[in-house]
């Protein structure tokens, strides 16, 4: 099933000559497959370079002008697959930016706190990222019509969007697929880029993560939990974020005494990921955790959503001790839009809506559930 990925406009949009675009997104997402169409239908002079092959990345680790003008040769456009591979690769792009001012470069990366580490310092001012996540709802619906669409939210819910998943209907096949691909992000990409010897705390974390979704996480608590010191647990929560696993939201507040800011909620990018690592793929009607589905659901798709429609702002969920709680609140221009999610009918509290609302006045509370949500998440 050929699946239109939205953000290869933007890509397009943002090849800019002498800037490095730099996409990232998780092993497996289809960062290889999409920047090699793009390749096959821009009308640029083009080479394609992956950072996993040795022959490749040898010249590219190298800093030789005529190593990197043989690399260039008449291109007007390079690609550098899985750069973080290379060594040097932050100093050796900018190089090659300076030197060749209508060259437009784009390199991608799995793991982000290792390529990010490593081109940060070096292409400041010459960079711009992207990140390629999971196949969307908008881009599902794009491909299988709005009624199918529909009809497959639930499916999508249970088992995520990475590519081949969303395009397998054999359960078995689904399942095998999906647990070859948590093992990629564990023992391929985390364990393989720090000394971590400890792959069953690295589950048994997850599991946690997995099961506390819409919760606030108190790290202390996990690493008492898990046996671990708590900067030991800080280390594996970032890494876990740089290689796409989760992502944090932080509370909300502007200093009103009750409200809840120092421990943080985790969500996962890809639902299948999470359901695989608790080991429960069983369909909606038989589950007790359709809430946290639904609120993580809805929290990545918003992810996607904001990132293609260019809605810049910040993020948060807000919480108060005497349990008043928001599930997403945006904050973009100065202006505060919070988000209640039901997978049911039900709407948001009164006392929740009267209290944020005195809290921030001028501010507004909306109640996402299955009859609205595609507009919030198209």
């Amino acid at each position: 099933m050929k699946i239109h990925r939205d953000i290869s406009e933007k890509i397009e949009e943002l090849l800019i000559p002498g800037k490095v675009l730099v996409l990232y997104g998780p092993r497996q997402v289809g960062k290889t497959t999409l920047v090699r169409e793009l390749q096959a239908k821009m009308v640029y002079r083009s080479k394609f370079y992956s950072g996993d092959e040795l022959i490749y990345s040898e010249p590219f680790s190298i800093q030789s002008r005529q190593s990197f003008d043989e690399l260039v040769g008449d291109s007007e456009l390079i690609i550098i697959d899985e750069a973080q591979r290379i060594p040097n690769i932050g100093i050796n792009l900018k190089i090659l930016v300076d030197n060749n001012p209508k060259l437009r470069i784009i390199a991608t990366g799995s793991a982000s706190f290792e390529l990010a580490n490593k081109i940060s310092e070096p292409l400041t001012g010459r960079k711009l990222t992207l990140t390629l996540y999971p196949v969307s709802y908008r881009e599902m619906q794009k491909t299988r019509g709005i009624v199918e669409a529909r009809h497959l939210l639930e499916r999508w819910m249970i088992w995520g969007g990475y590519p081949e998943i969303v395009s397998i209907d054999d359960l078995v096949n689904r399942e095998r697929l999906m647990n070859e691909i948590v093992i990629s992000y564990l023992y391929h990409d985390l364990l393989g880029l720090e000394d971590i010897r400890r792959s069953n705390k690295i589950n048994a974390l997850l599991k946690l993560l997995a099961f506390q979704i819409g919760s606030t996480v108190s790290i202390a608590e996990l690493a008492r939990t898990l046996g671990l010191n708590f900067q030991t647990v800080q280390r594996y929560l970032e890494l876990l974020e740089k290689v796409f696993v989760i992502f944090r939201v932080e509370g909300f507040s502007r200093n009103h005494r009750k409200e809840i800011t120092k421990s943080p909620r985790f969500y996962f990018y890809d639902l299948g990921v999470r359901n695989c690592v608790i080991q429960n793929f069983n369909p909606i009607d038989l589950r007790s955790d359709v809430g946290q589905i639904w609120e993580n659901y809805l929290m990545v798709e918003r992810l996607k959503s904001n990132q293609i429609h260019d809605r810049f702002g910040n993020s948060f969920f807000w919480r108060t001790y005497n349990q008043k709680e928001i599930d997403l609140v945006e904050e973009r221009q100065g202006k505060l839009v919070g988000y209640e999610f039901k997978y049911g009918d039900g709407n948001i509290r009164k006392a929740t809506r009267d209290e944020f609302l005195e809290n921030y006045p001028g501010s507004n509370l909306i109640t996402i559930n299955r009859k609205n949500f595609e507009e919030f998440v198209l």
